[in-house]
């Protein structure tokens, strides 16, 4: 099996966390197969979230702050700062991109929402016209794993939040899809703080065993012989939104 690179994007604000014990699992898994594991922990890392000019050591327009033409300068110039380029350069190793958060008001915690933003900057993730199965990092692999508080009842299809499936949709289709990732099926652990320490312990044996499964499958490379924004009509990222 050829040895891949994974980064884990971890979304925890707690060491001892069920998401802390599933990334740690995972690397090890993955380190004994002879891959090599990168670890994004966004809390302990002080991450910040908040996009803005902060974010960029050029200025398309300082005028007016559209988040957008900013990215696309810095993308061209290289003028990220430091704490989003490196992360950049972590995401253009990965053969595979893997996050692991707990479901907070039916998303991600906003640290990780934010690390998307930042990092996954137009041009250097995505473009006009190249999403989904045209896009920038088609080939590539994704997962995810999330903890929840609720039970499998309560997210089946007659349960009060529905289908972990459905409720996850944004975080598959509209962030890994959407930059052409292929995606493995989620890793869920129900009710993780309320089920026996035996339910714990097979959890973080299935995760290992998907992760695998996943290092196992093709990886293709991602080509990039232009620049990102060669791909699109001049100016057209400079729309109002």
């Amino acid at each position: 099996m050829p040895a891949r690179t994974v980064l884990i994007v971890l979304a925890n604000p707690e060491p001892t966390s069920f998401c802390h014990a599933l990334a740690y699992t995972g690397r090890t898994a993955l380190e004994a197969a002879g891959h090599r594991v990168v670890l994004s922990d966004l809390y302990a890392m002080d991450f910040n979230p908040v996009a803005g000019r902060h974010d960029f050591t050029s200025v398309a327009d300082p005028d007016r702050f559209h988040y957008q033409s900013e990215q696309a300068k810095a993308a061209r110039e290289g003028t990220f700062v430091e704490e989003i380029r490196l992360e950049q350069d972590k995401v253009a190793a990965a053969d595979i991109l893997v996050a692991i958060f707990p479901l907070w008001w039916g998303g991600p915690p906003a640290i990780l929402k934010g690390w998307f933003e930042r990092v996954m900057a137009y041009s250097f993730a995505y473009v006009d016209g190249f999403r989904f199965d045209s896009g920038l990092f088609r080939g590539r692999r994704a997962m995810f794993a999330v903890t929840t508080g609720g039970t499998p009842a309560r997210f089946s299809p007659e349960g009060v939040y529905g289908p972990a499936a459905d409720v996850l949709m944004p975080v598959r289709r509209l962030a890994f899809e959407y930059m052409g990732y292929e995606v493995s099926e989620p890793f869920v652990a129900y009710a993780a703080p309320r089920v026996a320490p035996e339910a714990r312990e097979e959890y973080l044996e299935r995760f290992a065993a998907q992760l695998l499964d996943t290092a196992r499958l093709p990886v293709a490379p991602v080509q990039r012989e232009v620049h990102p924004l060669d791909l699109v009509p001049d100016d057209a990222w400079r729309k109002t939104r």
